[in-house]
């Protein structure tokens, strides 16, 4: 039988460090159990005031362009020559049927995971929309309270996810993949609209010409966009197998929160996150006891029937539901 820490236990020992228990207070935090879901709530208001001092970068990009590989290798470069701390916060893709989840990241990047100021923490996505895992802000809280100053989210790959992602961290990194038919193939341009930075990954050997191409594409795609925030966002090329770029996608980074400070960006993007993660969160609440009301789901298993049966279409079961619901306030 696991043991029983209480609220003030998890929160003194995330405070110290303490990644065992900075672990446990995550599993916590995804935990579907009533008894676990309150006392998570507990642990987070104790270790709120904490948090907020680190920086937070959203990688995404489509299957194949080496994601893992980037992290590892430009999160080893974030710590070179430094004492500042890396959690990085991976969403494995979770199987509809088996609802099971690959959860290998630790094994992809095993230089950075043994890293002494390193932490890598693998999330099932499970039912969440494109695979942005449900609690990756109460995980992204909890690290920043054990002292981790930056913070790595990566996705699954280029879809819906994406706005999620982007509305929860400081600076949204796009890599792409050269060389693989139309460079403008395969990615919307809304997200391209969204992101702060594209890289061109693997540009080594006979690839790095293709690179260099894709570069000029994209940068002349970009120009066609207006970036509300001013930001001409860059486009730069890189190879985590030769090492070769990183330092100046490290050194653009750094350049986008000076930029957004100054401009006043950072701090209205925060505010404005916290206003969505608390719309968010009371949508997700208020959902959450209605599916905890016996008498509600029967009116949903009726109407499941009812449209299972041919007898009413989908809309219009929803709706004889919500004109039944009763809310008064």
């Amino acid at each position: 039988m696991r043991k029983r820490f209480s609220a003030s236990q998890y929160a003194e020992a995330i405070l110290a460090g303490d990644k065992i228990m900075l672990a446990r207070a995550i599993s916590l935090i995804e935990s579907l159990l009533p008894q676990d879901i309150e006392l998570s709530q507990k642990v987070l208001e104790k270790i709120l005031p904490f948090t907020g001092k680190s920086l937070r970068i959203g990688i995404t990009g489509v299957p194949g362009v080496g994601k893992s590989t980037f992290i590892e290798q430009f999160g080893l470069l974030m710590l070179e020559n430094t004492e500042k701390k890396l959690a990085v916060l991976a969403i494995d893709p979770s199987s509809s049927k088996t609802k099971g989840s690959i959860l290998g990241d630790k094994t992809r990047m095993e230089r950075l995971a043994l890293h002494p100021r390193a932490y890598i923490r693998p999330s099932p996505a499970g039912n969440t929309l494109g695979g942005t895992a449900q609690k990756t802000r109460e995980t992204m809280l909890l690290c920043e309270a054990a002292g981790f100053d930056l913070i790595f989210v990566e996705t699954v790959g280029v879809g819906q996810s994406e706005t999620a992602v982007k509305a929860m961290t400081d600076f949204f990194l796009l890599l792409m993949l050269a060389g693989a038919g139309d460079e403008l193939q395969g990615i919307k341009k809304g997200i391209m609209e969204m992101a702060d930075m594209l890289v061109i990954t693997k540009a080594d050997g006979e690839n790095k010409h293709k690179a260099l191409v894709a570069k000029n594409e994209y940068e002349s795609a970009l120009h066609l966009f207006r970036h509300s925030e001013a930001w001409q966002v860059p486009v730069l090329t890189c190879s985590a197998l030769e090492k070769t770029g990183l330092a100046e996608i490290a050194q653009s980074v750094e350049q986008y929160v000076d930029f957004s400070k100054k401009q006043g960006i950072f701090e209205a993007k925060r505010l404005s996150q916290q206003i969505g993660w608390f719309r968010e969160s009371l949508k997700n609440g208020i959902l959450a006891k209605f599916y905890q009301e016996k008498s509600f789901l029967e009116l949903v298993a009726t109407a499941e029937k009812a449209i299972t049966d041919g007898k009413k279409e989908a809309f219009q079961a929803a709706q004889e539901i919500l004109k039944k619901i009763d809310c008064k306030f």
